[in-house]
């Protein structure tokens, strides 16, 4: 395969997607002729500051390359790390039109504005001399099992909540609902108590509350969630903001944290495997995924990894939120499976929602039809490949998969995929990680189940 001029050579290609371009084997191939030092540098909160050190050519024949790389590699850090202040070091020009493209105007506009609202700082592009020092901070997380808990996990497609007593679960329950595109807060507010109560009515008392949800959470209070996407601004900020803090007071005063539902998933993959440095990735709604370093703790990145680009062809899908191409979520959610229905000849009635399309799917894989197996074969390629590059920011040593999409039949031809993709391709650390699957009910409620654990009391 040929792009931007670089040759990419790859064995594995999905069979439902013949034009994918991993971008792990595209950065390789464009470093071999890279000589001219690049450094970039993220800042996030806390004075905290992403380093990466690279090359580009430097050539004007390889001007459209090289912006590409650079490029990628700056999103890639945006959603991984987080942040609202790009420096550049080595090369005016490129800071030039990466300072173009991260504006109000330009076509990561989405990018430059979500993360100055995240960080509630605006967002820049500097160039300097030299890029600031490497700076991180972790914090311990989760893993209190003391007493009677309540643990939920809002999906965007279903609710799960558990009740929890001594580490032990005692209940648990799962609940289609559709937060995503109910503009009213007193439905998810509704849907959320009543997943609650559900589970106190299994419990003698209740002791404390743990929440593991998508989006951006600080002091407990919502900051980002696409949960809310239809709820308005004014209904977000009066009732949305405090919306976990308000229904954990229908129990009480008793203690409640709130963590990104990614956060949670890498921490249901340490309790699980009783093992650090784990990466937790849950493909359901979207692709949700956290990290736990080698200490078991949690770093303060984004690890927003569904915004993150996997794929270099330009006939890549559109996420129709950020406007961009290539990213994690269109490959490592239900809206994979979706994508790649009409490829293997299964057609998908437009009259239901994605997680019935899913559940379609899933039905033909419990019939092993060979259809819904091409599928789940595509994803586990796409995965395999992108673990490679998912590594080689992290490091990891375990991965865990989580979520929906890993349920059933599919989860392990997707994990059987992946790992032939890393055997075959990236043999270098192919034996250096390990891809798991927890059993079924884990699969399911393990999230919810390490939500309880959040709060100390």
């Amino acid at each position: 395969m040929k792009h931007l001029g670089i040759d990419v050579s790859v064995r594995n290609l999905p069979e439902l997607d013949p034009n994918y371009i991993p971008l792990f084997p595209f950065y390789e191939s464009f470093l071999k002729g890279a000589s001219k030092p690049l450094d970039i540098a993220v800042e996030r909160s806390a004075g905290q500051v992403a380093v990466y050190k690279t090359f580009i050519h430097g050539t004007p024949e390889m001007a459209e390359a090289d912006l590409y790389y650079v490029d990628r590699i700056i999103k890639t850090l945006l959603w991984l790390k987080g942040g609202f202040k790009v420096y550049i070091a080595g090369d005016k020009a490129i800071y030039e039109a990466i300072h173009k493209t991260y504006s109000k105007e330009g076509a990561r506009a989405f990018d430059e504005n979500f993360m100055a609202g995240v960080y509630e700082h605006p967002f820049e592009v500097v160039y300097c001399d030299a890029v600031p020092a490497e700076v991180s901070k972790s914090e311990a997380i989760g893993r209190h099992m003391n007493g009677c808990r309540i643990g939920f996990d809002a999906g965007g497609s279903d609710r799960k909540v558990s009740a929890v007593i001594d580490g032990e679960p005692v209940f648990s329950e799962e609940v289609v609902w559709f937060p995503k595109t109910n503009s009213d807060p007193d439905y998810h507010y509704q849907g959320i108590v009543d997943a609650m109560k559900s589970a106190a009515a299994h419990m003698p008392r209740v002791d404390a509350i743990g929440v593991s949800s998508a989006g951006i959470y600080i002091g407990n209070r919502t900051m980002v969630a696409s949960l809310f996407l239809k709820v308005g601004k004014e209904d977000f900020d009066a009732k949305v903001k405090d919306i976990y803090i308000r229904a954990a007071k229908e129990f009480g005063d008793v203690p409640i944290v709130v963590a990104n539902d990614g956060d949670v998933s890498a921490l249901a993959g340490a309790m699980s495997l009783e093992e650090n440095n784990v990466l937790g990735i849950a493909m359901g709604t979207s692709e949700a995924v956290g990290f736990v370093d080698d200490k078991g703790n949690i770093t303060g990145w984004l690890n927003e990894l569904a915004f993150v680009p996997v794929d270099a062809a330009p006939t890549a899908m559109v996420d129709e939120w950020s406007g961009d191409i290539g990213c994690g979520v269109k490959y490592f959610s239900q809206d994979s499976v979706i994508k790649l229905a009409p490829a293997a000849g299964i057609e998908l009635d437009e009259s239901l929602s994605p997680a019935e399309k899913l559940k379609v799917v899933q039905g033909l894989m419990e019939k092993d039809d060979d259809r819904a197996a091409a599928i789940y074969r595509s994803i586990g390629v796409y995965l395999g490949h992108a673990l490679r590059l998912y590594y080689h920011f992290y490091g990891f040593k375990h991965i865990l998969l989580l979520g929906r999409v890993m349920s059933g039949k599919g989860g392990d031809i997707v994990l059987a995929e992946a790992k032939r993709v890393l055997a075959e391709e990236y043999a270098d650390i192919a034996s250096k990680i390990n891809p798991t699957l927890p059993d079924e009910k884990a699969r399911r409620v393990g999230q919810s189940v390490a939500a309880a654990s959040l709060p100390e009391f």
